[in-house]
């Protein structure tokens, strides 16, 4: 249904909007065609009997002047309401005063109003209806929380009696499908969803698939819980499956909770697809320089080994650290910038270069996750633009980061093994519809409304 535009007017049943709104100039506009031939008449000297036949109808019009063109007093307006739009820096306050309700009764309904609802989070396409008695004043008002359900507002003797719906909370499993033409970002949004199930897939993914290579003809399907609260969407719950196509190669995901709490994604073996390492710190950059023994320093003018991989991102862009570890230094240099370096083994250490600043409490000893944002994007130290340099060292040896062999967790046993193959079973034959098919289909679906 189209969204009502601002200062819409619906009128009772059987009253036509041409009464509500006629005016003066229409007793004009017929008066007028009728007068012309009377003042043309006088100016030339005939009489008005010597006019034409058609014009002796006027003749009985030539005493009316235009102060006698007085309208008529105005039909009394039935009840009515008006709809209005919250739209952009709009306060709930301003928008009830244009509504029709004065200043006192704007205050009191706001305050009333936000013990319901956050008014600090107004957005727009937040809706208001005002309902106006014979007399003209708002004797009800009606919001529309987009996201959230309805607030209402009656008039009594004592002021506005206030009650708020919340709407219904509910959760459908659904089928997302696309393929990729020119981006996962575009491919999510032309089958109709939100970027939040494209970090999702990019997480679930994160170890096997380089999501900076992605190419035309790639796809994916996944099933995912989409969250409403009455027929707004609002969001999702985990992906539950996932497929993934990537240069001819297909990869699944199946989410299984294990004994400990904990939730992850496995292959339909039952291995993990967590590895120790991701294959990337950062997430949608591109690599400006690459791991090589000799490479043209911008800014010291000369060649020199560059053991690491430069990710170009804008400045403030979030870096994470790629596997468990400690933090053993978070400092400046002055080649490097703020850096952070943290262990992951006895042997293994990751660095972070060139950061804008470090995250809230990281330092020397805190202990990190896999994915933890452990500082920002910048250009500190000796860089000639903003970008991380990220480096592994394993006992002295620089390695190249592209070139890491992740090692794979315990998989599924016992218990949870059997609970996460009667799960493939139910979500598997799910994730087998064509990408294209389901795109095409959520398209259709969009048209019709």
């Amino acid at each position: 249904m189209a969204r009502p535009r601002r200062n819409a007017v619906v009128g009772s049943p059987g009253i036509g909007l041409s009464r509500m709104f006629k005016r003066p100039q229409t007793y004009l506009a017929a008066a007028l065609p009728l007068a012309i031939p009377l003042v043309l008449a006088a100016l030339s000297g005939v009489e008005p009997s010597a006019a034409p036949a058609p014009m002796q109808k006027a003749s009985a019009l030539a005493g009316i002047r235009y102060a006698d063109l007085t309208p008529p007093s105005p039909a009394t307006l039935p009840e009515h309401s008006t709809v209005l739009t919250v739209e952009e820096d709009d306060t709930l306050d301003a928008v009830l005063s244009e509504g029709g309700l004065s200043r006192a009764d704007a205050s009191a309904l706001t305050l009333d109003f936000g013990k319901s609802i956050d008014l600090r989070r107004m957005r727009p396409g937040h809706l208001l209806r005002f309902h106006h008695d014979r007399s003209g004043n708002v004797d009800a008002v009606q919001m529309k929380v987009i996201g959230w359900g309805e607030i209402e507002a009656v008039r009594t003797e004592a002021g506005f009696d206030v009650a708020s719906r919340p709407a219904e909370q509910r959760a459908i499993e659904t089928v997302v499908g696309a393929q990729i033409d020119r981006s996962l970002y575009e491919a999510l949004r032309n089958a109709g969803e939100g970027p939040q199930l494209m970090q999702q897939l990019v997480d679930v993914f994160q170890w096997d698939i380089d999501f900076f290579a992605l190419q035309k003809g790639d796809s994916f399907s996944l099933v995912v819980a989409k969250k409403y609260a009455g027929a707004d969407p609002v969001g999702y719950g985990p992906i539950l499956a996932a497929r993934f196509t990537h240069e001819g190669q297909t990869y699944e995901a199946f989410r299984q909770e294990t004994p400990d709490g904990r939730a992850g994604y496995y292959a339909r073996s039952g291995s993990p697809l967590r590895k120790q390492f991701l294959r990337a710190p950062l997430q949608f950059t591109r690599i400006t320089s690459g791991f090589t023994k000799s490479r043209f320093h911008p800014i010291l003018h000369a060649f020199r080994p560059h053991h690491g991989v430069d990710y170009g991102a804008p400045t403030g862009t979030p870096v994470m650290t790629t596997a468990d570890g400690v933090v053993v230094s978070a400092g400046y240099t002055s080649g490097e910038g703020n850096c952070v370096r943290i262990r992951h083994t006895s042997r293994l250490e990751t660095s972070y270069l060139h950061l804008s600043r470090f995250a809230k409490g990281v330092k020397r000893g805190k202990q990190v996750m896999q994915g933890d944002v452990i500082g920002y994007v910048g250009m500190t130290g000796l860089a000639t633009g903003p970008h991380l340099d990220y480096r592994v060292n394993d006992a002295g040896t620089w390695l190249n980061p592209l070139q890491l062999k992740s090692i794979t967790p315990d998989p599924l046993r016992g218990d949870s093994l059997r609970a996460f193959r009667a799960s493939v079973a139910a979500l598997g034959p799910k994730l087998a519809t064509p990408a294209q098919q389901l795109a095409d289909y959520a398209a259709k679906r969009r048209a019709l409304f």
